[in-house]
């Protein structure tokens, strides 16, 4: 449900907005305010994801309205409405931060098209923060071995860069956390990080998810649809087991690359399109171009950045803080209080052959929170963390 509020000191405009707005969708909901007083008190109560704002006003006019919401409530969408002889002032208006103005008697076609896309901005915003938050508290780098601050010296470095990073290490490692670090210390930060897992589509489905296609490029395509490449358009892709990719989604890529464009999988027309690229693999490209399984050309394009992931038995001394770490996170997720690891636990999880790496060090920090004692001791680790 969307919330909307109507500014407007003419009632018979108020109410024609509303029943034009609830006719459209059963979605929206649809509050009225008289003047700019009454919206503002709204406005500071309740959380609205679009209001349209009438210009000349008694009490408080649409602009003092504008410039308070945006110091209150920056995120909201204002569309602002204006008489003939407020366009200037309206123009002004998208200057301090309206979203769009609408001209009286307003167009009906043109008020709908500025409402849904208004609503669909303000949903991407929320969207947008809400993963952010969700990276920043579920994608942190926690280590302080040599081998770990090295390679946060080189995001600090690369991540402002538009340069193409390919990031590699064993399975579990940490290579997606990498990634999210690079997106989040760019310069594209506010755009969007779209992530691709290429071993995990089909080999006959690769080319559409990652580029789109045309209604009638094969069977199941009864619509266009946009790839992936174009989701990120302004930011970020992130080709995860890029090793995997088919042949002939590698020259595409290769293509989209050089030249910055896109063909969607039935098409003949160029889309195109401004992304960083960074790319990860737990394979050694260099073998699979040998046995002719990866491009050579695409590898050089990608790789101009190497960072490689450190496997966790190479960064022991990291261990006891990702225990930590691992400890209250588990604990949270299942409701559950802290444990607290004998010394002599953590000596034997630093011994520990971690083949699975971060990932395998995880799903035991787990397992020992819900199927240990109250403080882990080292036999509860000799009992649950076997293979």
């Amino acid at each position: 449900m969307s919330k909307i509020l109507v500014i407007e000191d003419e009632a018979a405009i108020r109410r024609v907005l509303k029943k034009i707005l609830t006719e459209e969708s059963k979605d929206y909901i649809v509050e009225e305010a008289e003047d700019g007083l009454e919206a503002m008190e709204k406005i500071k109560e309740e959380d609205y994801d679009l209001v349209l704002c009438d210009i000349k006003m008694p009490k408080m006019d649409g602009v003092e309205v504008l410039q308070a919401t945006k110091k209150i409530k920056p995120e909201i969408p204002i569309v602002m409405i204006s008489g003939h002889g407020d366009l200037e002032t309206a123009v002004d208006t998208m200057k301090m931060g309206a979203f769009d103005y609408i001209s009286k008697p307003p167009d009906l076609n043109r008020l709908l098209n500025t409402v849904r896309i208004a609503l669909d901005r303000k949903e991407l915003v929320t969207e947008n923060k809400r993963l952010k938050k969700k990276v920043v508290k579920n994608y942190q780098m926690i280590g302080e071995s040599k081998e770990i601050n090295h390679i946060k010296e080189m995001i600090e470095k690369v991540a402002p860069t538009e340069a193409r990073v390919l990031i590699t290490g064993e399975n579990g490692t940490g290579k997606e956390l990498v990634a999210h670090w690079l997106h989040q210390k760019s310069e594209r930060s506010k755009g969007p990080m779209i992530e691709v897992n290429c071993a995990a589509i089909p080999s006959e489905l690769i080319e559409s998810e990652l580029f789109g296609h045309v209604k009638g490029a094969f069977t199941s395509a009864n619509k266009d649809r946009a790839g992936k490449f174009e989701a990120a358009n302004g930011g970020t892709i992130f080709l995860d087991e890029v090793g995997d990719m088919s042949l002939p989604a590698q020259a595409k890529v290769l293509r989209a690359l050089q030249e910055n464009k896109i063909q969607r999988v039935g098409s003949d027309k160029d889309i195109k399109v401004n992304v960083r690229v960074i790319a990860a693999t737990n394979k050694d490209l260099k073998n699979e171009i040998e046995e002719k399984n990866f491009r050579e050309d695409l590898y050089h394009r990608l790789a101009v950045i190497l960072i490689q992931v450190p496997k966790l038995n190479d960064r022991r001394d990291d261990i006891p803080l990702l225990v930590e770490y691992f400890t209250k996170k588990v604990a949270e997720e299942q409701g559950t209080q802290e444990k607290e690891f004998s010394k002599d636990a953590l000596k034997l999880l630093k011994e520990y052959d971690w083949t699975g790496n971060i990932r395998e060090l995880r799903n035991v920090i787990e397992r020992l929170i819900i199927l240990g004692g109250s403080k882990i001791e080292q036999k509860d680790v000799e009992l649950f963390a076997s293979k």
